[in-house]
């Protein structure tokens, strides 16, 4: 993996049975390492709680901090707060497979871990689908979209006691 991730690269040979703790400061550049774009600014600490047993490695990701993101519907930019975790177990076998999510299996020999790929993937994920400004929820949001979204919306003329004449139809069947 490229140089700039060089502190995400964990060597686990030299750690003793036992908890470690390793802690990350992830930002813009980390993200652009990855072709990642759609964060505007990013400030996020990560810590990973790693545990080397005598046959496996848990690792426990947390990350915690926010990311500005433009909303889906003005694209207003708004800072979005992250609070996620991930769990990983390291396996050795004869051979790397990922096919897990969460289980990762190493190659006997293998001696450090890159964790930038599973920080990366655990933020992302944790990020909505749609990202909806909270100006819009809670109504204190003014922008020029949010006001011509508004009078396009179609009016409502029917009411809800206005049913389809087709249902009674269909419930004479019964």
């Amino acid at each position: 993996m490229m140089e700039e991730y060089s502190a995400f690269l964990i060597p686990f040979i030299g750690l003793k049975n036992g908890v470690h703790r390793f802690d990350f400061k992830v930002d813009n550049k980390f993200f652009k390492g990855f072709d990642f774009l759609d964060f505007h600014q990013a400030q996020l600490d990560v810590e990973l709680v790693f545990e080397k047993k005598t046959t496996l490695l848990e690792l426990n990701f947390y990350a915690k901090g926010q990311v500005t993101v433009p909303c889906d519907i003005t694209t207003e930019l708004f800072d979005l707060a992250v609070d996620t975790d991930f769990t990983l177990v390291v396996k050795f076998g004869t051979e790397e497979n990922h096919d897990n999510d969460e289980i990762l299996t190493l190659p006997h020999g293998y001696h450090e871990i890159q964790v930038a790929q599973y920080i990366y993937e655990m933020i992302v994920l944790s990020v909505p689908q749609k990202k909806v400004h909270p100006g819009i929820e809670d109504g204190t949001l003014k922008s020029e979209i949010l006001e011509k979204l508004k009078n396009l919306e179609p009016q409502q003329k029917s009411s809800s006691n206005d049913i389809d004449p087709r249902w009674d139809k269909l419930k004479e069947l019964l």
